[in-house]
């Protein structure tokens, strides 16, 4: 399971919210570059960086941050918030991000998401699936759609995307644990069977059908291995390090041991 530090930037600064309400906002450092750096130093290798200013203003915003760490780190950047357009979306590619999630686009432009989807390959793209009371939450979360979860990402699953970030919003920065059940329901519902023939006999097994990345609430290092065992692919962790109930050199020794 992959460890992937968040970076959300209001203003230019690091910040975290609670349950998405801008007016929570917690400035923890205002160097972004800073915080990449002790990130990377400790072996982590990717980082989802998050435009709140983007995400508000349904247009990417935070692009000279991005470019900035891009250059200087040699972390692997997924990169979401504001991108509504080509343009955006070109711009992200151009100023370093690896990947670039789309959430709100995937529910009110369909058609443009899969274009994406098409065009840069599903390695690329990334379903942000966040959710509120089991529908999706677009515009920065300050608009819920009625877009149920998990029928909303088994639609997109089956035109070929991958990666999915799904954040629990009434868990996201709380502090309080992430939502396993809606992760346990979400993999268990979009995984295949496999059939076979061993020593044993036949045997039925569930494959993942995605690389499901959980976000929200993550509040120690006790919870990671159950993620993990449940399937997820990688896990978004923000508020428990900025609030040291996560240390980075915890993290760094969890990627050692599991590579």
């Amino acid at each position: 399971m992959r460890i992937i530090p968040a970076i959300d930037i209001i203003e230019g600064k690091c910040v975290r919210l609670s349950k998405g309400d801008y007016d929570t906002k917690k400035v923890y450092n205002e160097d972004p570059l800073e915080v990449a750096l002790a990130y990377e130093d400790h072996g982590i290798k990717h980082l989802h960086l998050v435009d709140l200013d983007g995400a508000k203003s349904k247009r990417v915003v935070n692009h000279r941050i991005l470019e900035t760490i891009a250059s200087k780190t040699g972390l692997q950047i997924d990169f979401g918030g504001g991108i509504k357009s080509d343009e955006d979306l070109h711009m992200v590619f151009e100023s370093g991000a690896s990947q670039a999630t789309g959430g709100s686009i995937a529910v009110k432009s369909r058609n443009t998401f899969l274009n994406w989807l098409e065009h840069y390959g599903p390695d690329k793209i990334i379903l942000g699936a966040d959710c509120r009371d089991g529908n999706i939450s677009v515009s920065g979360w300050q608009e819920d759609s009625s877009e149920a979860v998990v029928p909303f990402i088994k639609s997109y699953q089956k035109k070929g995307i991958q990666y999915v970030i799904c954040t629990e919003i009434s868990k996201d920065g709380m502090l309080a644990g992430p939502a396993f059940d809606l992760y346990q329901e979400i993999l268990k519902k979009t995984s295949r069977v496999e059939t076979t023939v061993g020593p044993s006999g036949v045997e039925d097994r569930e494959i993942p059908g995605i690389n499901l990345i959980a976000s929200g609430g993550i509040s120690g290092m006790n919870e990671l291995p159950r993620l993990a065992e449940l399937g997820c692919e990688g896990v978004i962790i923000g508020k428990a390090i900025y609030e040291n109930r996560i240390a980075l050199k915890d993290l760094e020794n969890y990627i050692l041991m599991h590579t």
